[in-house]
């Protein structure tokens, strides 16, 4: 699961104006009491905020099985998003909110409008209210864009955009800014899906590709009996690679996808082509060796901020051992990336689950959902 819980703290001392803050609003910011603001003026337009960044659903369309686009009119607290890029969005679900990252699919314009294209995860809290629940008018919360798959401000030379699955969202929007500017590179698209029920933005990526010359497309099915004529079938492997990529050392590689995806992806094509970025929309499952598996240990880990102490496997990341153990920190992708489970670590060893390495340090930050304990911690939670 890629979704994740959070209590929503009445605290306003570190709440500063937003992004779309004037001269006025900075200067009664002192006076002013956030949450009370929140609460009356979302009385009366849900959307206004004196410093969240919110957004209406203005419009929500099926885009394949189990995937929706909502279309979202953020308010003036939204900071600027690049494509390609991810933000966290955040609804009550079940009384609670709950936040997951999603990349932008479309390209933002002076309109301000976003779009995010959000596939029904089983068993995803988030992922099956957005797509069964939310309806236009609904109202959700944004956090601050990251991530670094963006093109340069002049894109040059020949691109190849990998896609498995969801990964299609954050390529989606680059290929359709690429489209904007006249298609400026020679850009080949490779997307796999299992079935051609669950492949989004098709109609459109066709019609891009008969439009511009130098954007070729290529979709793959990996459990559909049989294909039509522009469609290939099968896992990503060398044999396909060379079979529908003839000019891979001359190419650029973007890749998105799973996590076992974007790994292998990148070990067919590493002594290849001419640059590799990826990003991996589930983690790859570190490896435990067996003299880790008999090394893993129950510890205990102080949280200063709540008061409490828990004991917590040392098998698991933090981020999953804390919230088994009932609690709910801050988290967004879960992989690493976002940052939003960020905290301080005051005392003890962490060891990061994807490098190994370990962090001895005291005073340090650790990502909460890359990081496991090694001894005893003590946490600014």
């Amino acid at each position: 699961p890629l979704s994740r819980v959070q209590i929503v703290s009445a605290s306003t001392s570190t709440v500063s104006p937003g992004p779309g803050a004037g001269p006025l609003h900075r200067l009664i910011a002192p006076l002013v009491e956030p949450a009370i603001y929140d609460f009356w003026v979302g009385m009366i337009n849900p959307a206004w905020s004196w410093s969240r960044s919110l957004a209406r659903v203005v419009e929500r369309r099926v885009e394949a099985q189990d995937a929706v686009t909502l279309v979202l009119k953020p308010n003036a607290h939204c900071g600027k998003v690049r494509p390609g890029q991810h933000i966290n969005v955040s609804a009550e679900v079940n009384g609670r909110r709950t936040t997951r990252s999603y990349s932008i699919t479309n390209v933002p314009g002076k309109n301000g409008l976003l779009e995010i294209t959000v596939k029904r995860v089983e068993g995803g809290k988030l992922s099956t209210h957005l797509c069964r629940d939310l309806r236009a008018g609904d109202v959700v919360e944004l956090g601050a864009a990251f991530g670094e798959m963006t093109l340069p401000a002049q894109a040059k030379g020949k691109w190849l955009f990998l896609a498995a699955g969801s990964g299609i969202t954050p390529l989606m929007s680059l290929t359709r800014l690429l489209a904007q500017q006249g298609m400026p590179v020679d850009l080949q698209m490779i997307y796999w899906a299992k079935t051609r029920a669950e492949l989004c933005f098709v109609p459109e990526l066709r019609t891009l590709a008969a439009r511009h010359a130098n954007f070729k497309l290529q979709i793959v099915l990996t459990h559909e009996a049989l294909t039509l004529a522009d469609e290939a079938r099968g896992l990503i492997s060398q044999a396909q690679l060379s079979e529908l990529v003839n000019d891979l050392s001359e190419r650029q590689i973007y890749a998105c996808g799973p996590g076992g995806f974007v790994d292998t992806a990148r070990a067919l094509t590493k002594d290849a082509a001419r640059s590799f970025l990826a990003e991996g929309f589930t983690p790859s499952a570190p490896a435990v060796t067996a003299d880790q598996a008999a090394a893993q240990t129950t510890v205990r880990v102080q949280l200063r901020k709540s008061g409490r102490a828990l004991d917590v496997s040392s098998g698991q990341s933090l981020l999953v051992a804390l919230e088994e153990a009932g609690m709910n920190p801050a988290a967004g992708c879960r992989i690493g990336i976002c940052h939003t489970c960020v905290c301080t670590k005051h005392d003890g060893i962490t060891q990061d689950v994807n490098t190994g390495d370990q962090d001895t340090e005291p005073d340090t930050h650790v990502r909460l959902c890359v990081s496991r304990a090694v001894t005893d911690l003590s946490l600014d939670i």
